[in-house]
């Protein structure tokens, strides 16, 4: 019931597009920045994974297909996603947006870049599943069963420990209170898993696979990849090698942190805070 009191407090908006309903949230203001959520997350998740990193800016926030009030469109592919998102600002009326991919959220995030490069102004990629990463291959056909409220939770509450690995939180975390509320937030964040089970398994079986098959070396735009060298969902080494294959792409490194950044907020705002300020081409 909390978890359903905590999304019902999340003041959601409907649009119709060609790839159906598409829902969003949005907070602040200022230059608007799209995010593209992570697995298990949706359009609630996509604003508190960047309430402590970014500042003064409008954040448009979608539930990605199949996430909570978004449809999945049969057959849907991450173009698919990528041109929902260009519609979703087409009602906004917004014409170029930063877009941030997150996770599982990476795929829709460059496939937007690459199909709408004069809408981008800036590509930003936080714990990123690349080309080559092992969470980007599609699951054994069995684990679609974890993806419902019971199983996740009994394990929250049964393995906690296996539920923070399975969170991306690296051996060692939390390091501090401020490290355990943040954790503890993110974790609580997935719940109801019910209405994001269908946009889970899309990412699993679909979304997240494809990005191996993206030429993410013709991104023409100024892109960024914040990566955790101790992240064990996303392996550093692939987002090293896409930053070489992305033309003028920055790599900022955390030394630690893991999957949900812990601790390096006030590292990525500024490396964020930095990268922003970077001149758009003519």
């Amino acid at each position: 019931m909390n978890a359903q009191i905590r999304l019902s407090a999340v003041p959601r908006h409907y649009d119709s597009t060609d790839f159906g309903t598409v829902e969003y949230a949005e907070s602040g203001a200022g230059e608007p920045v799209l995010v593209s959520h992570g697995i298990f997350h949706g359009c609630d998740g996509g604003l508190l994974s960047v309430r402590s990193i970014l500042h003064g800016h409008r954040i448009i926030a979608p539930s990605r297909f199949g996430y909570l009030g978004s449809a999945l469109p049969a057959g849907a592919t991450p173009r698919d996603q990528a041109d929902a998102f260009a519609a979703l600002l087409d009602h906004l009326d917004v014409p170029q947006v930063d877009i941030i991919g997150i996770s599982a959220g990476t795929t829709a995030a460059l496939e937007f870049a690459l199909r709408h490069p004069d809408r981008t102004k800036h590509l930003i990629v936080l714990s990123g599943s690349f080309p080559g990463d092992p969470t980007a291959v599609a699951p054994p056909a069995w684990a679609r069963l974890l993806y419902a409220d019971l199983p996740l939770w009994v394990m929250k509450k049964a393995a906690p420990a296996q539920f923070t690995r399975l969170m991306g939180v690296p051996p060692g975390f939390p390091k501090t209170p401020e490290q355990a509320q943040e954790m503890d937030e993110m974790m609580e964040s997935i719940f109801p898993i019910g209405p994001r089970a269908a946009g889970a398994v899309y990412d699993a079986y679909i979304s997240n696979p494809a990005v191996n098959d993206l030429p993410i070396e013709k991104i023409a735009v100024p892109t960024i990849i914040v990566q955790a060298k101790d992240d064990p969902m996303c392996a550093f080494a692939p987002a090293e090698q896409a930053a070489h294959r992305i033309p003028g792409c920055v790599l900022a490194a955390q030394e630690s942190g893991g999957h949900l950044g812990l601790g390096q907020s006030a590292f990525t705002r500024a490396a964020l805070d930095d990268f922003l300020k970077v001149p758009l081409a003519a």
